[in-house]
């Protein structure tokens, strides 16, 4: 028995009454007094062991499942100070920018308990960088939850009313079976949609119900052939399921764009095997591109095949922004072929993942606040920005993360990372491994009992509901109606010392149509325009 499986669940509640007993009876030796030890040692072993089986079946806490008796130091050690709390347990462990206290946050809000704080901010307001929105001095009333929708696809045969806020793309293989009973089940209770991610449609998506939007990789598994290439007749088999609203077709994602997904060998079940048709003992690889099409018409050709097995649901894109010209080639092709997305979700390189190389999560990418921006005002400068939706993904978590993406351009939003943290993730950083101490990212059934599914599906919701309420509520102290009138100039950033712009000027802003009418007027946009073509992704000289 090794250090890793004493502190298991399966072993804890053995292994440590155990050593405390031979220890206690070693002192027995001792001492003239045996049967008052005795006593004493067998009140305290009686006691941990009560303890231990408490918390193996308690349901409050998924890492007290899986560690009990032991994982109790970890709330100790949270209690004892903000700062200490702070520092061990909520901050950022990846290097890049997230609020200290989002994943406190987010836990609150899914538990329903106080996520007030005292004593002002702790961000230092006069730092550069600093952000904030506007208020009115006039506030307007929340907004109701139920108006906080945004109907896509609405020239389909099956538009769809999305909410605001979403489950982002977390494919069932990178997270168990359980984490994704949770998530479906919550959405299914809180009325918004679950992306499946490209790992294809699992059963634990249908149990519940939840509304799905069916993300397509490379790949494509779902929808595979014996060639590995795409298969048309799987697609619409799939697709047709009323259950699936929307379907995606994958590009690349924020924290490895270019790279391909991995599923590492070590998490291939033969269950996942099955549902993405890939051998078992080998690590599920999706590849860095598409076989399906190799163009900017190519694709928008694609998409509406999409469209057209689905039985006419939503269809679109996502993608991580990478050399301007190719975004500005897609969007060539959609003026020479009148053919569009009904949808595009822009996810940033800030996005996390399970496991990527270190330097394509720091160096590669374009960030999400840049590539939204970008890709709204490209679709504004051909005329076609009425016709597309916009999602955004990337490290929304609060809802001034979501009022921020909707000023700069998204129509909604998805996250990944505030719904498992909901379900119970503590940023261990195993995910890779299997090993997760809350099981929401690992196969191994003994720690997947951690994730008490009613119990995690009603978080998911509650977190869901208390982040719109949020949003609702930052909306109206702003004077606004309605999330959708947010604009760059509601929020400010203190770009130095002595000076304070807004988004409207940080970001340049295109006119409709103005990259069909003077493309060269645009800093931004003009040279790459002129670089762009629609039947090649190549850069024209």
């Amino acid at each position: 028995m090794n250090l890793r499986q004493m502190f298991e669940f399966r072993y804890a509640l053995l292994t440590w009454p155990l050593i405390l007993v031979v220890v206690c009876f070693g002192l027995a030796g001792i001492f003239t007094d045996y049967q008052s030890l005795f006593v004493g040692v067998g009140a305290v072993f009686a006691a941990i062991a009560a303890l231990g089986v408490h918390d193996l079946t308690q349901t409050r806490h998924a890492i007290l499942r899986n560690y009990p008796v032991a994982a109790h130091l970890r709330f100790i050690l949270e209690k004892i100070r903000p700062e200490i709390r702070q520092y061990f347990f909520e901050a950022d462990t990846d290097g890049t920018p997230f609020p200290r206290d989002a994943r406190a946050m987010v836990y609150q809000r899914a538990k329903r308990e106080l996520d007030k704080r005292p004593f002002g901010t702790q961000k230092d307001v006069y730092a550069e960088q600093y952000e904030w929105l506007h208020h009115s001095i006039a506030p307007r009333p929340p907004v109701p939850l139920s108006d906080m929708r945004v109907e896509v696809g609405a020239s389909c045969a099956q538009p769809y009313r999305t909410s605001l806020l979403n489950i982002s793309a977390m494919s069932y293989g990178a997270l168990s079976a359980n984490a994704v009973l949770s998530l479906n089940k919550g959405a299914q209770q809180g009325g918004f949609f679950h992306d499946t991610g490209e790992g294809g449609v699992s059963p634990h998506h249908r149990v519940h119900g939840g509304d799905l939007v069916w993300e397509v990789g490379s790949g494509y598994f779902g929808c595979r052939g014996d060639d590995a290439g795409f298969d048309p007749q799987k697609f619409r088999e799939t697709a047709g399921d009323p259950q699936i609203k929307m379907v995606e077709l994958k590009l690349s994602q924020g924290a490895k764009p270019g790279h391909g997904g991995v599923l590492p060998a070590a998490k291939v079940t033969a269950e996942i095997a099955a549902i993405r048709g890939v051998p078992m003992g080998q690590d599920c690889v999706s590849p860095a591109h598409h076989s399906a099409f190799s163009t900017p018409v190519g694709l928008l050709e694609f998409v509406a095949q999409m469209r057209e097995l689905s039985g006419g649901k939503p269809a679109g894109f996502k993608l991580c922004i990478g050399h301007p010209w190719e975004f500005l080639a897609i969007c060539k092709a959609m003026v020479q072929t009148g053919m569009t997305p009904d949808f595009i979700v822009i996810d940033g390189k800030e996005g996390g993942t399970g496991a990527a190389p270190v330097e394509f999560m720091d160096h590669i990418g374009m960030p999400m606040r840049d590539g939204l921006t970008f890709a709204h005002n490209a679709l504004v400068g051909i005329g076609m920005r009425d016709r597309v939706r916009i999602g955004a993904a990337g490290k929304i978590a609060s809802a001034y993360d979501m009022a921020r993406v909707l000023a700069l351009g998204a129509d909604w939003c998805n996250s990944a990372r505030g719904f498992m943290f909901a379900v119970g993730c503590i940023q261990a950083q195993s995910c890779h491994t299997g090993h997760c101490p809350t099981g929401v990212t690992s196969q191994d059934p003994a720690r997947q009992r951690a994730i008490v599914v009613p119990d995690k599906a009603e978080r998911v919701a509650n977190y869901h509901r208390n982040t719109l309420h949020a949003l609702s509520e930052l909306v109206a102290a702003a004077g606004i109606d309605h999330p959708a009138d947010l604009k760059p100039h509601h929020f400010l950033r203190r770009a130095s010392s002595d000076r304070v712009i807004s988004f409207a000027e940080q970001y340049e802003q295109l006119t409709p149509g103005q990259l069909l009418l003077d493309p060269k007027s645009s800093p931004r946009f003009g040279a790459a325009w002129s670089a762009a073509q629609a039947d090649s992704f190549a850069y024209r000289a």
